[in-house]
Order: C-alpha cells, then structure tokens, then sequence
C-alpha cells in the first residue's frame, strides 16, 4: 500500500487545524451558515435527514487492518456503532455530532486518512477494480496509476471549482468491475502486441437523472501521458461544462451537446499543448509508486496446497463457488466477505465487524482490505490452505453470506431513512426483496442477477446499471416505486429501461419474485437473468407483470 511521505502527512494534519478552527469560529457565531457550508462540505461534512453525515475517503477502495480498526474506533466512539460503505468506496457515518468532527479527523490522519474531497465540485474519490494487483485476467495493476491520479487531483486550484462534481475510474483489466463506462473519465488498461502499455479511455458516462454510457475517444493512450490527457478533458470541460444549471453542468451534457467527436477533437487540441510537458510521468516515477504496491511472494508450499481437500460442507461449497475468485499466483484466492446478509443494511458494518475484518486481514491477507462498488469487503491475498478456516471465521461474525453477484447481494444507497434528497426509502424495500427471495441456496438457484436500489435520481445505488434496478420515486407525499430492466456495467454496458408505471413498497418483493419466475421459465441451460431479457425481450417482462392492458395499472 501506499505510505504517506511527510509533504502528504503535512498537508491532512494542516487541514485538520484549519478546519477545527472554521469549525470554532462557526460553532462562536463568528461564521455564518452560509460560509461554513463550503467549508464543511470541502472537509466531508453533510447535513441529514436526522443528523451530520461524515464521508470518509478510502482512495481506490484500498485500506490497511490499522485504518480499518479506527473506522472501527470511529463508529463506536463518535457514531452509533456502525458506519455504511457506498458505492463511491468510501464509508458514510449518520450520527456524528458537529462539534466533534475535527476530533475525528484529527484521528483519521494519525492513520493517513482523510475526508478530503469527498464533497464538492471537484475530483472525487478515484475508483477502480477490488481485485487490483491480485486479479488473474488483469493486464496490469491500476492502483499505482490511481495513486498517481490522487496526488495530481488533491487540492488542486485548477479543479477545485469544476462546474460539477467529477468522477474518475480505472480498471487494469478487459472484465470491467470498475464500471468505467458510467464515469466522468474512464480508462481500461491495454497492453499492444510490442508490449506498451497504455489505457483505452471513455468520457462523459454518468448515472444520476441522466444516464449515459461513456464514449471511447482514446482507443490507445501511452500510459506516460495519462496525466496530461486527463488534463485536456479536464480542461475542456471547465471551459465549456454549463455553470447557469446544475442539472445540466456534468461532463455527460457537454459531451453530448458538442457530441463525442467534436468533444475528442477539443480535447486533442488542447492536448497537443500539453503532451511531452512537466505532466509527462517517466519510468522511475512509475517504479518507484509501483514499490508500494509490491504483492507478497507465493511460495512452492502455497502453490501445491489448494485447502478444500476434505472439505464437502454443502454451505463452505456454495461459499467457495459465490464468494471466492481466481488469484494471480497459484495457491492463493481472493475472497469477499459480504455485507449483505438478510437483515443487515446493505453496505453497513458494525464496529465489531470493522475490528473482526481486521482481524481477519492480519491473519489471512497481509494485513489488506478492498472496498468494492458493490458495498463489499475484499481480502485479496488469502492462501488456498486457509479458505475454510476463513470461512468459519467469517461466518461467526455474519459476514460469510455466499450471496456475491447474487439477486440478495443487494446495491443500496441509505435513502430516505438518512439521507435528506431522497424521496423514499431503500433499506426497508431492500430486506423485504431478501426475505422473498429466501437464503443463499434459494438465491444460488436464481443464478447472477444484479439488484440496486437508489431513493432518489441521484442515482448512489447505481439502480440504472442494476439487472433490476428499483428507484424511489415521490407521487403526491406518498412512496412508489419504478422498476428498471436490463442494465449492466459490463458486457456490453448498458443502461435499464423501466418497465412500466410505479409500484408500491409492499408490491416490490412480489414484483421482483415475478419478474425472477419468467426468467426462470424461459431461460436455457446456463443462461443468465440479463441474457434471457436480451433473448425474449423487454416487452415480455412488461406484459407479465401488468398483463397485456399495460394502461390497466392504477398508476398508469
């Protein structure tokens, strides 16, 4: 993992002491409401539904057992106990008190942690694959060139006040887990037949109330001008981005308005200005990033030992087949331990589960963790010969649920039992399409369904990418709810068409349940919920769930 040097160090305890004196000045009627909310938001600091929400970054989704214990620390001593991980990777706390959050960041940054830049108009927390550096199809590790990204984009004047906020994602593989085509910027690693490295790169992809797939409008960049590409895009879109609408001021809308090949085109002229400058990155800076990221050495013990001899539990199996992926060394796995067990908030951990994956990262994963998008936990770096004793530990602190990819590996943003935009609440629909949905074996017999859930059209549970996505919608004071099918975030990406008028809350579970029974009945051998869509149609779900008088439905 990366180590701060002393510049880095500097700069978060320098921010801590200027942020608990805004924070003092606020709390002494020095400042009003109005001034401190930029200065808030710059440090993380929100506004709830019932209380101040602290967001936390967690660059790329990487942290060590350490970082992890104080989070721990953090939810149990200034929280209620918990915090929820997002889909941006980082991790949310509900309950804080405003007075205290300087103490917390001050806490954050004796671990190198922060909650810079997760607010505002500027380079949010940069995202990639949770099997970085370990994935077995990867061309390349991404999280050296993330790092790289973070320390360009930190604080920087030049984008600090972007017309929106901007989202970034890398992916060193040609399996996209980074979701780069629903991104501001995306870029996938690619490696030519006379082995240059480089990156293909996406513009103007997005969720929110105006989706969009991003375009490709670099088919190969060198990988030594990543930074001064990003920094044509960039500029481009903080000249041209719209300022007079918000809903109107991300990247997606200018790429649109101008359209993908007159937007390359500016970015190629501003590019030539740039390309070969002071933001060209050599090899040395490379090698020495890529030190920090050095994997421990397998051994010819790991390699020969795959640990399930003897090991028939139908539970460890299904485990083994749902919740553990293919390493790059020989004799070692990566294993995610989900957060999605029935009854729990999707994407919560309490305090103890915090400690427990902690401990569970020193004693089988050197000392790592991954958060992914989809609201999980990641060990990458966990010995064949120590899955079931793995599995037994996790499960004693509930997070052995064998449900990856799985229709009850739920995306969920917090909705409107938190969050103050959201026009409905998530987490209760959520726990009632688990229940209907039944266990892991019930669940395994569906096969790989994505589900997300988002309260509001600012999209955070990414529902528009969801094979079912269900997003929460106002009519009149009261909850409904629209259904959406067919997205996908890879293979081919793809945005989900609603169905149909809204539901109910109490409807959903039997909407999902029914929408899961026709798959069932048409799919092939081996044919997956989103292929099975593809093959037969959308208007076939749509005719099932409302008959073929679509205008019947009360809410038509």
């Amino acid at each position: 993992m990366y180590q701060y040097d002393d510049t880095d160090q500097r700069l978060v305890d320098e921010r801590v002491l200027r942020f608990r004196d805004q924070m003092r000045r606020f709390l002494a009627g020095e400042l009003s409401e109005d001034d401190f909310r930029p200065l808030r938001l710059q440090n993380g600091l929100y506004i709830q539904r019932h209380a101040p929400m602290l967001r936390v970054a967690i660059p790329y989704g990487t942290m060590s057992s350490p970082q992890l214990r104080m989070l721990a620390r953090i939810a149990r001593d200034f929280d209620r106990g918990y915090g929820h991980f997002t889909t941006r990777c980082n991790i949310q706390f509900n309950w804080v008190r405003l007075e205290e959050t300087p103490d917390i960041l001050a806490e954050l940054a004796t671990v190198q942690m922060h909650a810079i830049q997760t607010s505002g108009n500027c380079i949010r927390n940069i995202t990639t694959d949770p099997y970085a550096g370990v994935a077995a199809d990867e061309v390349l590790d991404p999280r050296p060139y993330c790092e790289i990204l973070r320390q360009w984009s930190t604080l920087s004047p030049e984008y600090s006040f972007l017309p929106r906020k901007f989202k970034i994602a890398l992916t060193g593989s040609p399996n996209d887990r980074a979701a780069v085509s629903f991104h501001d910027i995306g870029a996938r690693a690619l490696r030519r037949d006379d082995g240059e490295i480089g990156f293909e790169v996406f513009v103007g992809g997005g969720l929110g109330r105006t989706p969009m797939v991003g375009h490709r409008i670099q088919t190969f960049l060198p990988r030594h001008e990543l930074l001064s590409y990003f920094d044509a895009i960039l500029r481009v879109y903080n000249r041209h981005g719209r300022r007079d609408k918000k809903y109107k001021a991300r990247i997606k809308i200018l790429v649109k308005e101008l359209g993908p090949e007159a937007f390359a085109a500016e970015v190629d002229k501003e590019w030539d200005y740039l390309r070969g400058g002071p933001a060209r990155i050599d090899d040395d800076r490379f090698a020495a990033m890529e030190a920090h990221f050095r994997s421990p050495a397998a051994t010819p013990a790991d390699a020969a030992e795959n640990g399930l001899a003897g090991h028939g539990d139908p539970a460890f199996q299904r485990w083994l087949a749902r919740n553990v992926a293919a390493h790059r060394l020989a004799g070692y796995a990566i294993v995610t331990l989900s957060l999605k067990q029935t009854g729990n908030p999707p994407g919560d951990a309490t305090a103890a589960q915090m400690d427990a994956v902690a401990e569970l990262a020193e004693r089988y994963s050197a000392g790592e963790i991954r958060v992914s998008h989809e609201q999980n936990l990641v060990l990458p770096q966990v010995r064949r010969a120590d899955l079931h004793a793995l599995w037994r530990d996790a499960a004693d602190h509930r997070l052995a649920t064998a449900n990856i990819g799985l229709a009850t590996d739920v995306v969920c943003c917090p909705g409107g039992d938190f969050c103050s935009l959201a026009n409905a609440r998530s987490l209760p629909v959520a726990e009632a399409i688990q229940r209907r949905l039944g266990d892991d074996a019930a669940a395994a017999d569906i096969g790989p369904l994505t589900l997300n859930i988002s309260g509001c059209v600012n999209a955070c549970g990414h529902h528009h990418i969801g094979n079912i996505g269900i997003l929460g919608v106002d009519k009149n004071g009261e909850e409904w709810y629209q259904v959406t099918l067919g997205g996908s975030q890879d293979g081919p990406p793809a945005i989900g068409r609603i169905v149909g008028p809204s539901f109910r809350a109490e409807e959903v579970p039997a909407v999902v349940e029914k929408v899961v029974g026709l798959y069932r009945l048409q799919r092939r051998d081996g044919e997956v919920f989103v292929d099975t869509l593809r093959r037969i149609g959308h208007e076939s779900f749509k005719q099932h769930l409302y008959g073929a008088d679509h205008d019947a439905h009360p809410q038509a």
